[in-house]
Parts: structure tokens; C-alpha cells; sequence
């Protein structure tokens, strides 16, 4: 009944359902590594961004080389700004406005200088390509708290001068001309003492996995239903094979029968018949057929 899958048609169809089922595999495992990896990223920060902050002297190591497990850790800094050093970041949009950020270095009281990102600013309305004004920050001795980001990859593009295509931490120390903690730089979470004008702070990174989850769900479906229309596919294919031979059959059965007839009627046909012949009665038979009828 179902020897038509081993013909070459249909174990073309199958290698095809398979290679699609194999690839709707491979996307929904790509899906969940995604969301795996999103999720790694919820878990630091629900972990570290509102943690208690530790001390500049237990997270040196972390500005040297970020561990990715303590991203969004608050760290206390002492020491002060250097402003002459500020940068501004391009093309950083926040919430769907475009804008800049601004990162200055900050020395630490025990002579170490790291990167703080103190914050997002709006373009300009005055000089295009460039903020209105860039808050300065507290000047003298401060204390910030600030929360650790790994730095960014280099691009392969320009900028104004005083301005930086992405926070390239070892670019960014060779602007400075000083020695720069190039492992991580931290986000401002907080200053004291504070100033009048701020750049916007940054709002909490988003907790939602989004939806890695249901698309690998419809990944993995897609194959099987791949499968499920093959084998459909097959049981038609049997269905519509019997009803084709049944037709056959029927139609062999019909013309059996139309040949019986038509000798039937032929047979039939051969008898004579004068009626059948369309000849018309004479009159002595008329009268013959009338006198029978009455009994002489």
C-alpha cells in the first residue's frame, strides 16, 4: 500500500522534510541560547543593581578585567574628576530620543583612574552634531557610586573632536595620555556632593526575557508539522490511489454491461414485427381481428 515512499519522488520529499525539520531545529535551539543568555542578564541584575555597594579596593580586579557575572555592581569611589578629560558620546539614543552620553575620569584617592558614564544629554538646538551643554560634575573631592559596565567594541568611524564613537576604554586612554583601568568603567549611579544640573540618568535595565521562549516553541512545532503534512500527504496519496482503482473498476464493470445490452437489444431488434416495421393493418384484418373479438 504505502511502497510508493521508497519510489525517488517521494524520498525527495521526505530529505526535504527533513532538512526543513533540521533547520526549524537549529533556529529554536539558536532561540533558547538567546533566551538563556537574557535570562543570565536578568539574574545580574536583579543581583547586583540595587545590591549593597562594596568598596573601590574590592572591585580593582573587576576594573582591570569584568567579570560578566558582576556586571551592574555598585562600587563606591573616593577622589576626584578630571574634567579636562571629558568626553561625549555619539549616537546614544534613550528612549527612542536621540542624544549623547557624557564620560569623564574619575581619579580614585589611591591614584587609580577610571570612566564613569554620568549620563544622557539630548541634541543640540544650537550647533548640530553637538549638545546645547554639558552639565559639568562636582568639582574637588567626591564620592560617587557607580555600577560596572564592561566597555565597547571599537567603530570603524570618527568623531568631532571632544567627542567618541563608543566607549573603546584602551582608545580612550590613549586620548588621555595616562594610565586607565580599561576592564570595565561604571554607570553613575549616584554623587555627593551633588550638583544643580545633571545629565538624565540612566532608567533601570528592562527584566523582560521577551519572547526567545515562544518563538523556539513555534520553531520546534514547524517541524514536526512538517512531518505531519508528509505523512498526510502520504495517507492521501493511498486514498486517492484506491478511489482510482475503484473508478477503474466501475468503469470496467459499465462497459461489461453497455456490451450485454446493446447484443440484448439487438437480439430484441431482430425479431419481425410488422408493428415494429411501421406497416398499417388492411381493412380484412381489421375485420378478422374484430370477429375474434367477439367470439365467431
Amino acid at each position: 500500500m504505502y511502497r510508493f515512499l521508497f519510489s525517488s519522488k517521494w524520498v525527495g520529499y521526505f530529505v526535504l522534510a527533513l532538512i526543513f525539520a533540521t533547520a526549524c531545529v537549529f533556529l529554536g535551539r539558536w532561540q533558547m541560547d538567546r533566551r538563556a543568555e537574557t535570562l543570565a542578564g536578568i539574574e545580574r541584575i536583579t543581583q547586583n543593581y540595587s545590591a549593597t555597594p562594596i568598596e573601590f579596593s574590592a572591585a580593582k580586579e573587576q576594573f582591570k578585567q569584568l567579570d560578566p557575572a558582576r556586571e551592574w555592581t555598585q562600587v563606591k569611589l573616593q577622589g576626584h574628576y578630571d574634567v579636562a578629560g571629558t568626553r561625549v558620546v555619539r549616537n546614544r539614543p534613550l528612549n527612542g530620543q536621540p542624544g549623547y552620553e557624557v564620560v569623564v575620569p574619575f581619579k580614585t584617592a589611591d591614584g587609580n583612574t577610571v570612566i564613569v558614564d554620568r549620563g544622557w544629554l539630548p541634541i543640540g538646538n544650537r550647533e548640530a552634531g553637538r549638545p546645547d551643554s554639558i552639565p559639568a560634575p562636582p568639582s574637588g573631592e567626591v564620592t560617587v557610586v557607580v555600577r560596572l559596565k564592561p566597555g565597547e567594541p571599537a567603530l570603524n568611524r570618527g568623531a568631532p573632536a571632544g567627542q567618541i564613537a563608543s566607549i573603546d576604554l584602551p582608545d580612550y586612554a590613549r586620548q588621555l595620555g595616562y594610565p586607565v583601568l580599561t576592564g570595565a568603567y561604571g554607570q553613575l549611579a549616584s554623587e555627593s556632593p551633588a550638583v544643580a544640573q545633571m545629565p538624565s540618568p540612566f532608567p533601570m535595565p528592562s527584566v523582560d526575557e521577551g519572547t526567545h521562549l515562544s518563538y523556539s516553541l513555534q520553531w520546534f512545532a514547524f517541524g514536526v508539522l512538517m512531518f505531519v503534512a508528509f505523512g498526510y500527504a502520504a495517507r492521501q496519496q493511498v486514498k486517492n490511489a484506491a478511489l482510482d482503482a475503484l473508478d477503474a473498476e466501475e468503469a470496467a464493470n459499465g462497459e461489461a454491461g453497455y456490451v450485454h445490452e446493446a447484443r440484448a437489444s439487438r437480439n430484441w431488434n431482430s425479431k419481425p414485427s410488422s408493428a415494429r416495421k411501421g406497416k398499417r393493418p388492411t381493412a380484412e384484418e381489421e375485420e378478422d381481428a374484430l370477429l375474434d373479438a367477439q367470439g365467431f
